[in-house]
């Protein structure tokens, strides 16, 4: 099982929602076994799940303390993927939960004050030695600021292909417990959330080529 963690330390920068339609696209794309983690006390990920007529992806309703353990059953019960949605705060858990992920995703928007914000999330990140990649979210697709943000990005570590763009269709979906790609499956946010996924996917067969490759030579 792949377990990926969103999380950034600057609220509002659309991690829950990078987390719910990222956690759906894995269950719509690969049809697999994927999961949903909490951790959040503003518990946003838990009530929109609450509000969905699906059953997918499941939620694993568990105590901090009990992560560690639920992953790894999961894991011996064949899910394929796990979304852990963070609190946006600098603590021993979500720094904990760090060493639990295979990806860490870090939501950033395209402002000044989530690129200040965004050196202590890299800080330890790099510190649990985990791979990591940025989503720019709520874009402006043509605005200058975007292309500063991800080129300023791109000195810390890589920057997702696909950005998010400040679209109306992600929010309203999220409210009835939906994601946009399940209300417009042809959608340019659709589209997004697919590309973003893609990303992913490549960055989980590089790493899997290089621990291959390590193997190998060792």
């Amino acid at each position: 099982m792949k377990t990926i963690l969103v999380t950034s330390q600057k609220g509002g920068s659309g991690k829950t929602t990078l987390t719910a339609h990222l956690a759906v696209e894995a269950q719509r794309g690969e049809n697999a076994s994927v999961f949903v983690i909490d951790t959040d006390k503003q518990g946003t990920l838990s009530l929109w799940h609450e509000r969905r007529e699906a059953d997918t992806p499941q939620r694993a309703d568990l105590p901090f303390s009990r992560i560690a353990d639920g992953l790894k059953t999961l894991t011996e019960r064949g899910a394929a993927y796990c979304f852990i949605d963070t609190a946006p705060t600098i603590s021993d858990q979500n720094t904990s939960l760090l060493r639990l992920a295979d990806l860490v995703l870090i939501p950033v928007r395209p402002s000044p004050a989530d690129l200040w914000s965004v050196s202590e999330t890299v800080k330890l990140v790099k510190e649990s030695g985990q791979p990591f990649l940025f989503v720019i979210t709520q874009a402006k697709p043509q605005a200058t600021i975007t292309a500063q943000t991800i080129a300023a990005l791109s000195e810390y570590g890589q920057v997702a292909k696909t950005f998010i763009a400040d679209r109306v269709s992600y929010a309203s979906a999220m409210t009835g417990g939906r994601t946009a790609q399940e209300l417009q499956p042809k959608s340019p946010a659709a589209d997004e959330i697919r590309g973003v996924w893609q990303d992913m996917k490549s960055l989980f067969n590089e790493n899997s080529n290089s621990l291959r490759r390590v193997a190998h030579h060792g």
